[in-house]
């Protein structure tokens, strides 16, 4: 058991979260919304107190990490910003507890509905973005579940800001403060404990890198909804407008490498390959480019961009490697069919796009391959909770039961039965 928690006291503090989650199912959304707004006015009044813990988080990394890595960890105005509105769009979107599915009545007269409801608990562990903690809290709260957030260890000291001013907006507008747990012990003594917990905790989220992933899959006891890495591709078809392809693949390349949506693999139609990968190297690769991108190629690639000094040779292993980085791997290919197979054997069923001019292909694309979320003429950043106005998400899900996709407050809920009856018994056996 932890060293920072008993076993008696980890029975203890599950106990008042799950007492917590019977209340919470009783508030209305009025009172949720109350909690979020409140919660994004804190930020903006804590926001010295939050920047200064991000930048004692930031010296502790020191300067072995990446700079992409660096990025996710840090805080700035601008993102205390977008954490607040996520807030807000949260408080703003319908409340999806006790909405009726599905209404009718059978032959014997019992009136039967299928309405949506909390999943509960819910424990997500997730590494080093701290933003993750706001944006999983007000989903799972509005959608009427208690949380327990453990994040990683390079963000404890900026987290824990975050949890105190969530905690001081539900204190404030009188609900308990158990509905949300925030771990800021660093112990994974404690974070194994919790994946054993399946009398007080309904479901297990991780969100983070491959490490993290198996961990929690292979320890816990609990159901879990999967967010597991995104090997993402963008597929530029030989009828593609070159012009934007290039927009596209910039974009969900280096805009913010370090996230799960962007692009780890290009592949390109061998008949626009030279023009395409020319113009693209020269974009983003050079020492002129804003970012510089170093590429991995397969052989034909190699041909193309021969002399070129930010490119090396493609191995078996880099068609399964998720940079998060400044780095990319490329192949051309002589069929959508091709690209189609390249992505069915290496992708991770997060993210695929195709740039092409033809409505049939792009259809061919979008049934064959297996994705949670398959764009046409369109950058793979956009797999996001908040881009796609759900207010954020506890990741992107990668598995195919309960939920697939950005999980946002409906992912959060089940759909249950409600049966009432006037003294009806079954007289078949």
């Amino acid at each position: 058991m932890s060293a920072t928690l008993s076993s008696s006291a980890l029975e203890k503090r599950l106990k008042a979260c799950r007492a917590a989650a019977r209340a919470l199912r009783q508030a209305d959304a009025t009172k949720k919304n109350t909690v979020l707004y409140r919660a994004a006015e804190l930020l903006a009044q804590k926001q010295k107190e939050l920047l200064k813990a991000n930048a004692a988080d930031l010296r502790a990394l020191g300067k072995k990490s990446t700079p992409a890595f660096k990025d996710r960890l840090t805080i700035t105005e601008a993102r205390i910003g977008h954490m607040a509105e996520s807030l807000r769009q949260v408080a703003e979107l319908s409340d999806p507890v006790g909405e009726e599915v599905e209404a009718f009545t059978l032959p014997n007269g019992l009136n039967v509905r299928r309405v949506r409801s909390p999943l509960g608990v819910i424990y997500m562990i997730f590494e080093s973005r701290p933003n993750v903690a706001i944006e999983a809290f007000s989903l799972g709260f509005k959608s009427g579940n208690v949380m327990i957030l453990r994040g990683g260890k390079e963000s404890m000291k900026t987290t824990a800001v975050l949890y105190s001013i969530l905690q001081q907006s539900l204190k404030e507008n009188g609900l308990s403060t158990d509905c949300l747990w925030g771990v800021t012990s660093p112990d994974r003594k404690l974070a194994h404990a919790l994946l054993q917990q399946k009398k007080w905790i309904d479901v297990v989220v991780p969100r983070g890198g491959d490490g993290l992933i198996e961990f929690v899959t292979k320890h816990s006891q609990i159901p879990v909804i999967k967010n597991d890495r995104g090997l993402c591709h963008i597929y530029v078809h030989e009828d593609a407008n070159l012009d934007m392809a290039l927009g596209i693949v910039e974009n969900a390349k280096v805009q913010r490498p370090g996230v799960c949506n962007s692009m780890e693999t290009l592949l390109v139609h061998r008949s626009v390959s030279a023009e395409f990968l020319t113009r693209l190297y020269d974009r983003i690769s050079t020492e002129d480019s804003p970012h510089t991108v170093y590429w991995y190629g397969d052989r034909d690639t190699l041909k193309i961009l021969k002399g070129q000094e930010r490119i090396k040779a493609a191995t078996p292993k880099s068609w399964d490697t998720e940079y998060l980085d400044y780095k990319m791997n490329c192949r051309v290919v002589d069929s959508l069919d091709e690209a189609i197979e390249h992505i069915e054997t290496h992708g991770s069923r997060h993210s695929e796009a195709i740039i092409t001019a033809s409505s049939e292909t792009a259809r061919t694309f979008e049934q064959e391959v297996d994705a949670a979320a398959v764009y046409w003429n369109g950058s793979t950043r956009f797999t996001d909770g908040f881009e796609l106005g759900l207010g954020g998400e506890l990741g992107i899900s990668t598995q195919k039961l309960h939920v697939r996709g950005p999980v946002g407050l409906r992912e959060l809920t089940s759909v249950r039965w409600i049966i009432e009856g006037q003294g009806q018994v079954r007289q078949s056996k």
